[in-house]
This record gives structure tokens, C-alpha cells and sequence, in this order.
């Protein structure tokens, strides 16, 4: 795998890569500028865990030409998760109150209701358990230890 686009990718991003993955995929490829995350055959897969204003040029620059299916994950359920105070190895969890629904994939779609239209876009919506790691000046071995106890 290239590390073309990988500088800042943040974990989830990185798990649906992987969990996306099937044989003769390949990641990270520079296809007309762009960096497209997974390239399978003729199709682009983009994985958009942000606004999807950020990718509204790249999206229209490359459907003229490519097919693309852009994934995009909902936090259906959400827990939170923050190391207590003394730092011994203990973390504290809770159940975010706010939940994801396959709706809130319209309020991302005003940045490009055009595209909806272009026979080569398709949109994938994923409903996801979500664990978030909260950390105020923790270690990596704290964080590392807590992942170890799941």
C-alpha cells in the first residue's frame, strides 16, 4: 500500500479501508491528480468520514471519466470513552446521547445535489457502532492498554 494519502487519516477512515478491501484492490492511487483511496477494477472508492464539502472538486473532476462510489459511515451508536484522572489504566465509558440516522446523509448533500444525478456516482451509506478515545496529555501506552482490555 502507497502512504500517498495516509499522513493524516484518522482511524475510522483507516478500519473502512481495510474492512472495504477485497483481492486485486489497491490503495492510496494517484488517479488524475487526485489521491482515490481504493481503486477496484474500473471503480473508485472514496470513504468521506468528514463534511463532504471537502470533496465536491475531486468528485466532479473525476466523474466525467470514472466511476466512483463514495462511502460514507453514520454513528448510529456512539460510546465515549476517557481515561479517569489518576491515569492507572482506568477509563470511564458512556453512551453519547446523540444518534446517526441514514437522514443525516441529506444534510452532506446540499455541497453537491447535482451529482446525484451523474450515472457515475454512487453513494454507499454505512450505520456504524462508533467507539471514540478521548485523551487529555495521555500516554500512548495508557491509550494502548486500555485497547488491550477489549
Amino acid at each position: 500500500m502507497s502512504d500517498i494519502g495516509l499522513l493524516n487519516e484518522k482511524p475510522l477512515h483507516a478500519s473502512l479501508k481495510v474492512w472495504y478491501a477485497q483481492p486485486g484492490d489497491t490503495f492510496e492511487v494517484a488517479v488524475d491528480g487526485y489521491v482515490i483511496d481504493t481503486v477496484r477494477h474500473d471503480l473508485l472508492l472514496e470513504i468521506q468520514t468528514s463534511s463532504f464539502a471537502s470533496i465536491k472538486s475531486k468528485l466532479q473532476d473525476l466523474l466525467d471519466v470514472h466511476r466512483i462510489r463514495l462511502i460514507y459511515p453514520i454513528a448510529k451508536e456512539k460510546w465515549i470513552v476517557k481515561p479517569t484522572k489518576g491515569n492507572g489504566g482506568e477509563f470511564t465509558r458512556r453512551k453519547s446521547p446523540k444518534r446517526g440516522r441514514v437522514e443525516d446523509l441529506f444534510w452532506e448533500m446540499v455541497s453537491f445535489p447535482q451529482l446525484l444525478a451523474n450515472p457515475n456516482f454512487s453513494i454507499e451509506v454505512l450505520l456504524i457502532r462508533e467507539e471514540e478515545v478521548r485523551r487529555h496529555e495521555v500516554s500512548q501506552g495508557v491509550i494502548k492498554q486500555y485497547l488491550r482490555h477489549l
